[in-house]
């Protein structure tokens, strides 16, 4: 599916064009995970990121199902939403010096993938409801509450475990 070309012609197409685009987006995801856990010092950060992983190791296998449901190949296609938003958190950790700054900025990085994430996730439960794909709701239905479940974590991380805190009062 190019950029300027008419692949999608239905809404069958387009919600495949959606499912490799979050099959890319979560591999992606998986490939940066690791670094962020690395260059998280909050241990709470960096439990909640190990965590996620697996998680989303976990997702990546549901959307393969889905794939499977739909008699379709697993496959992605790129995504430079998520691209750009890794790309982001990477350009921006390098700049960071302060530990405690860094987490801040990992939290917020991390949640931005979360956003991301969860908008897809919703579009394509909308998208699978209305085309009467019910066998698959389920599985996007799931990685979308997990994907939401991060999201809280990472608040209770920023706000409650004190990584905000820390990294306002960084010199």
């Amino acid at each position: 599916m190019g950029l300027f070309t008419k692949d999608i012609k239905t809404m069958d197409d387009l919600l495949l064009h959606g499912l490799q685009d979050i099959y890319y987006a979560e591999q992606q995801i998986m490939k940066a995970l690791p670094k962020m856990i690395d260059l998280a010092t909050n241990r709470d950060l960096a439990t909640g990121l190990r965590s996620h992983l697996e998680e989303t190791q976990k997702q990546v296998e549901r959307l393969e199902k889905v794939f499977a449901k739909l008699g379709k190949e697993p496959s992605g296609t790129q995504c430079p939403a998520i691209d750009g938003i890794i790309k982001e958190a990477n350009e921006t950790a390098g700049e960071i010096e302060d530990k405690a700054v860094l987490d801040a900025a990992i939290v917020a990085n991390s949640q931005a993938v979360e956003h991301y994430e969860m908008c897809r996730y919703g579009t394509l439960i909308a998208w699978a409801e209305e085309l009467g794909h019910e066998d698959i709701v389920r599985f996007l239905t799931t990685n979308l509450n997990e994907e939401k479940a991060a999201n809280t974590k990472l608040n209770t991380i920023a706000l409650r475990k004190g990584v905000n805190k820390k990294a306002s009062t960084a010199a």
